[in-house]
C-alpha cells in the first residue's frame, strides 16, 4: 500500500463528520420476515472532512494535502477525534487499558487492539498506527518502562524476553487510522473573500 506517514490537518479533521460503517445485504420475503447477510467481519470507517473547511486557510492547507496524496492514490494517516484513544476520550492512556493476549513463555510479538463491550458481544479492533510516544506497555497489571518495542506502522509490540506464561499483555495507547480521500477531484466553492466551502470530501479508512 503506498502510504505517506503525515497526519491530516487536524483542525480540520476536528469539525468532521465521522463514523463506523458495516456491509449487510437484508433480503426480505414474501412473508415480510428479513434474511441478512454480513459482508463484512469488521467495521470500516468513513469521513466527510468537508465540514471543517470554511477559511481560504483551511482550504489551502486541504489543497496541498490532496496534491501531495494525489487524491486516491496515497493513503495517510487521519485522526477520529470521537475514538483515538485506549481509553475514554476524556481520560489519559494507562498501560492496562486493553489487554492485548496473555502470555506463554514463548510468545514475544503481540498486536495492539481495542475491545468494545455491547452486553455478550465483544467486538475487537486491530490497531495499526499508533501515535509516537503515547504508547504504555503493561504484565500482570504492572507498567513496564523498558524491555519491549513499538512498530509505530503496524502496531505490534516486541518483547526481549517472551512474557511468561499466564501473564497478561496489556496497552494503552493514543492511534490514528490508515486512511485515503474517497475522491480524485476538489470543487471548492468560493462564498466571499475568505470564505470557502467544499460539498463533499470524503476520507474512508484503508484496511491493513
Amino acid at each position: 500500500m503506498d502510504f505517506d506517514d503525515i497526519q491530516f490537518p487536524g483542525k480540520i479533521s476536528l469539525n468532521s463528520v465521522a463514523g463506523p460503517e458495516f456491509s449487510t445485504d437484508v433480503t426480505e420475503t414474501a412473508g415480510g420476515f428479513e434474511k441478512r447477510n454480513q459482508n463484512w467481519s469488521g467495521a470500516r470507517l468513513r469521513f466527510n472532512v468537508a465540514t471543517g473547511v470554511r477559511t481560504e486557510a483551511d482550504y489551502e492547507a486541504v489543497l496541498a494535502f490532496f496534491y501531495g496524496r494525489a487524491g486516491r492514490a496515497r493513503a495517510f494517516r487521519f485522526q477520529d477525534w470521537s475514538d483515538f484513544k485506549s481509553c475514554g476520550i476524556d481520560d489519559t492512556p494507562a498501560h492496562d487499558d486493553q489487554v492485548l493476549d496473555v502470555g506463554d513463555g514463548a510468545k514475544q510479538f503481540f498486536q495492539l487492539q481495542k475491545s468494545y463491550v455491547s452486553g455478550p458481544v465483544t467486538y475487537v479492533r486491530k490497531i495499526t498506527r499508533p501515535v509516537v510516544g503515547t504508547v504504555k506497555v503493561g504484565l500482570g497489571g504492572i507498567n513496564q518502562p523498558g524491555g519491549w518495542t513499538i512498530n509505530h506502522a503496524t502496531g505490534l509490540i516486541t518483547f526481549a524476553t517472551p512474557p511468561a506464561a499466564g501473564i497478561a499483555v496489556s496497552a494503552g495507547f493514543e492511534f490514528d487510522i490508515p486512511a485515503r480521500f474517497d475522491i480524485d477531484r476538489l470543487e471548492p466553492i468560493h462564498l466571499f473573500r475568505g470564505a470557502v466551502q467544499l460539498p463533499e470530501l470524503p476520507v474512508v479508512e484503508v484496511r491493513e
